[in-house]
C-alpha cells in the first residue's frame, strides 16, 4: 500500500457539525442539504418601532371590542390558524458499507452520541502524530479539556516542513439540547458552544515527517524540569531519524513571555544515520520501566528502534554522553518494516510487523540479531500496523492492508516456519487499510482502530452476545424501510466517521476516553458515550 499518498487538497471549514438524531451505534446520519428562501435584493424600509406613543393594555382591549361590534360569537367559531412550518431535511442513519451518499447529501454527526468533538485544521496535512504528557494530572474527566500534541508536516516542499508542538484548550462538552445542571455554578461541567483554542510552537524540520513518537513519561510523574529534556523521535523521508528535546516549547505555551532558547531547540539532540537513505516508518521508543540488560545493550535510560523500507532495524540506546545507534540491525523480515513495538513487560523484547505478511517477536539479547519466533502470513496482505496490550501482556492486535483486524494469544507463537496459529479475534468490517491501531490504555478489552475506508472504530472484546443472538457472529440492523443493513460484529461500539484519508489515531493517556486523530483535513479529538 502506499504509506504516503499524494493529497491534492485539504478544505474544511473548521466549523461545528449540525446537530441531528441517528443511532448511538454510528455517530453519523446523513441529511438533504435545505433548499434557500428566495432573497429579496432590494433593501426594505425600517420603522421605528418606539416612535408612536405607547397605548396602555386598557385602551388596546376597548378598542378591540368596538371593532368587534355585534359579532355573535357564539354562532360562529373560527378554528385557529396555525402556521406551517417548513418540513425539517430528512435524515437517516448512515451505516458504512450498507450506504452511498448521493449528491444532496450530506454526513452530519450526531452530537448526542458525543460527550466531547472538535476538529482542528493545520496549514499541511499530518501523516502522524503522539500524545505528550502535562501535569495536568491523570484520569482527567472536567471540563474544558487541555491536550498536548506533537506532529509533523508533509509540507509542499521539503524545506518547508515542521515539527510542531501543539496545545489544544478550552475543549467543552458537547452542547446538547437536553443539557441541564442541578449547580447552575459548576461551569466545568456545563455546556457551553464555544470554539476550541489552538496554540502551537515549531521548529523547522527538513523533509517530510513519516512518523512522530514521545519518548514515554512513568505515569503519575508529571513533565520533567524545564532544564531537562523531553525527548520526541521522527522519522524522516530523507532517511534519518532525528531526535529532538521538544521541554522548552510545551515551556513557551504555559508560561507567557517565556522566552525559548532556539539553539537548544531547532536542532536534533541525536540523527540515527545507519538508515543510509532508506526511509521508515516504524518507531517505538522503549516504556519508561523498562532497562536496558548486558551485551551492547548496556547504557541507562530509553532506547530507541526504527525500522525501515529495506527490512532493516536498529537500536538507538542512550549513554553517559548521548545516544549511540548499533551498528549491527535486527534482520528477519524480507520487506518493508511497518510498525515496532517494545513489550510492555519485558524490557528486552519487541514485536515488529512488515509487508512481508509476518509478526515478529525480537529479543535484544539473542546473537546474531534475528527474531526468535513470529508468525508468517498474518495477514492476507501487508500488516501495517501492530499494538501490544498494555494489562494482558499476551496479546497483540494486527491491522492488514486487506482491512482486516486480528487479535493474537503470543502463548500460541512458535518458530516463524511452523504452521500459523489462529487469531483469538478477527474482524472484516473496515474495507480499506487499517492505518493504525491501539489498546486502551486502561481497559485490557478496548481498543480503537483507524482505516483508510475514513473510519475509526471503537472495539470492546468482552461484549458477548445475547442468548437471542446465539450462533450468529452479528448484530442484524434493519433500516427506517424495513430493510437488512450491514450486519455489526457485537464488539463494535462505535463508528466514527467525517475525516478524509485518516492516518493515526491515539487514546489520550491522561483524558479519560478521549481519542485523537489525524487525517489529511485535520485533527479531531473527541469523546463518546460508549468508553
Amino acid at each position: 500500500m502506499s504509506k504516503r499518498a499524494a493529497i491534492d487538497g485539504v478544505a474544511n471549514d473548521g466549523q461545528p457539525f449540525q446537530k441531528t438524531r441517528a443511532s448511538a451505534k454510528d455517530g453519523f446520519s446523513t441529511a438533504k442539504r435545505p433548499s434557500l428562501p428566495a432573497v429579496d435584493d432590494g433593501m426594505g424600509e425600517f420603522e421605528d418601532e418606539w416612535e408612536d406613543d405607547i397605548e396602555s393594555d386598557e385602551s388596546v382591549v376597548d378598542r378591540a371590542a368596538e371593532e368587534l361590534g355585534d359579532l355573535d360569537l357564539e354562532d360562529e367559531v373560527l378554528p385557529a390558524v396555525e402556521e406551517e412550518d417548513e418540513a425539517p431535511p430528512t435524515e437517516s442513519v448512515y451505516l458504512p458499507g450498507s450506504h452511498v451518499l448521493g449528491e444532496d447529501e450530506i454526513l452530519e454527526p450526531d452530537q448526542s452520541v458525543y460527550e466531547m468533538l472538535h476538529r482542528m485544521n493545520v496549514t499541511w496535512p499530518c501523516l502522524s502524530f503522539d500524545i505528550l504528557r502535562d501535569a495536568l494530572g491523570d484520569e482527567r474527566r472536567r471540563y474544558p479539556a487541555t491536550a498536548y500534541v506533537v506532529t509533523g508536516t508533509q509540507a509542499d516542499i521539503a524545506k518547508n516542513n515542521e515539527v510542531i508542538v501543539m496545545k489544544m484548550s478550552q475543549l467543552h462538552k458537547t452542547q446538547r439540547d437536553d443539557d441541564f445542571s442541578d449547580d447552575e455554578d459548576d461551569e466545568d461541567d456545563a455546556s457551553v458552544d464555544e470554539d476550541a483554542i489552538l496554540e502551537f510552537r515549531s521548529i523547522p524540520h527538513v523533509g517530510g515527517v513519516n512518523r512522530v513518537r514521545a519518548q514515554p513519561l512513568p505515569m503519575n510523574a508529571g513533565l520533567p524540569p524545564v532544564t531537562d529534556p523531553y525527548h520526541v523521535a521522527t522519522w524522516a523521508e530523507t532517511g534519518k531519524v532525528h531526535i529532538w528535546d521538544v521541554r522548552p516549547l510545551l515551556e513557551s505555551l504555559d508560561v507567557p513571555g517565556y522566552s525559548i532558547d532556539r539553539t537548544r531547540t531547532n536542532s536534533p539532540v541525536f540523527s540515527v544515520v545507519a538508515h543510509g537513505r532508506a526511509e521508515g516508518f516504524a518507531l517505538d521508543w522503549s516504556p519508561p520501566s523498562s532497562s536496558p540488560s548486558s551485551g551492547d545493550v548496556t547504557s541507562t535510560g530509553s532506547r530507541l528502534l526504527s525500522g525501515d523500507i529495506h527490512s532493516k532495524i536498529f537500536l538507538t540506546s542512550t549513554t553517559p554522553s548521548g545516544f549511540n545507534t548499533a551498528p549491527q540491525p535486527f534482520a528477519s523480515h524480507t520487506s518493508s518494516v511497518e510498525d515496532l513495538q517494545w513489550s510492555p513487560s519485558e524490557s528486552t523484547v519487541f514485536a515488529s510487523c512488515s509487508s512481508d505478511r509476518s509478526i515478529r517477536i525480537w529479543d535484544v539479547r539473542v546473537k546474531g540479531r534475528k527474531s526468535v519466533v513470529g508468525v508468517q502470513g498474518a495477514h492476507d496482505s501487508d500488516v501495517n500496523v501492530i499494538s501490544w496490550n498494555r494489562g494482558t501482556t499476551y496479546l497483540l492486535a494486527s491491522g492488514g492492508d486487506e482491512g482486516g483486524i486480528k487479535i493474537w494469544d503470543l502463548r500460541s507463537f512458535k518458530g516463524v516456519s511452523t504452521p500459523a496459529p489462529v487469531p483469538v479475534a478477527s474482524f472484516t468490517w473496515h474495507s480499506a487499510p487499517i492505518t493504525s491501531i491501539e489498546w486502551h490504555p486502561t481497559e485490557d478489552s478496548i481498543f480503537v482502530a483507524a482505516g483508510a475506508d475514513e473510519q475509526i472504530t471503537l472495539w470492546d472484546l468482552s461484549v458477548e452476545q445475547d442468548d437471542d443472538e446465539a450462533g450468529a457472529a452479528t448484530k442484524e440492523i434493519v433500516g427506517a424501510d424495513g430493510q437488512k443493513l450491514r450486519d455489526v460484529p457485537p464488539q463494535l461500539l462505535f463508528v466514527h466517521q467525517g475525516q478524509k484519508d485518516v492516518k493515526e489515531v491515539h487514546w489520550h493517556v491522561q483524558i479519560s476516553g478521549a481519542v485523537v486523530s489525524t487525517a489529511a483535513d485535520g485533527f479531531n479529538i473527541f469523546k463518546t458515550i460508549s468508553v
